[in-house]
């Protein structure tokens, strides 16, 4: 996953030298969704490279009997890091369509929002933020803490108020709690 996103990365370079000088908005929406997926890019690589050496011991030395079943920080750091690589997976997926779309999502900027970040933080918070600030308790129906729900579609996470995902329009799965 890290090398295919390391791929779609670099043609972003090239995407973003070629969006024309005057579209402002669209240049500075562009920029800061690179930045986002280079950042969550960083995330999934520090932990499938860094993190997982706490867990690598030298093949030299025999297995000892508690090394039997994983252990709870083993589990946890496997579930992170698959959490991260999915996440990571869809943004760059989302990315690719807002590229291939022509970043046409500029509309809802232009309409009144100047800042990227506004728009994002009107929106709620990626999943890779969610992650990062521990919000990673979804239940059945992808409800999460702290009053966002992911979307089941492109896995932003939403404020609990909206009825349907502001990132794709896809509708909110409803829970009993609602």
């Amino acid at each position: 996953q890290i090398v295919e996103c390391r791929r779609v990365l670099k043609w972003t370079y090239a995407y973003g030298y070629y969006l024309p000088e005057n579209e402002h908005t669209k240049k500075q929406l562009f920029e800061y969704l690179q930045g986002e997926a280079e950042s969550g890019l960083e995330r999934l690589h520090q932990c499938a490279e860094q993190e997982i050496q706490v867990f690598l011991r030298d093949i030299n030395v025999a297995p000892s009997a508690d090394d039997v079943r994983p252990s709870k920080e083993f589990i946890d750091f496997r579930s992170k890091l698959a959490g991260l690589t999915i996440v990571t997976r869809d943004y760059f997926e989302n990315l690719v369509r807002a590229l291939e779309n022509g970043l046409c999502d500029v509309e809802a900027l232009e309409n009144g929002l100047s800042d990227v970040e506004e728009l994002a933080l009107e929106n709620g918070l990626s999943n890779v933020e969610a992650l990062e600030n521990g919000l990673s308790d979804v239940d059945d129906n992808g409800i999460i803490t702290d009053d966002h729900w992911f979307c089941e579609q492109c896995t932003f996470a939403n404020v609990v108020s909206a009825t349907a995902c502001r990132m794709c329009n896809q509708q909110r799965p409803w829970s009993q709690e609602s």
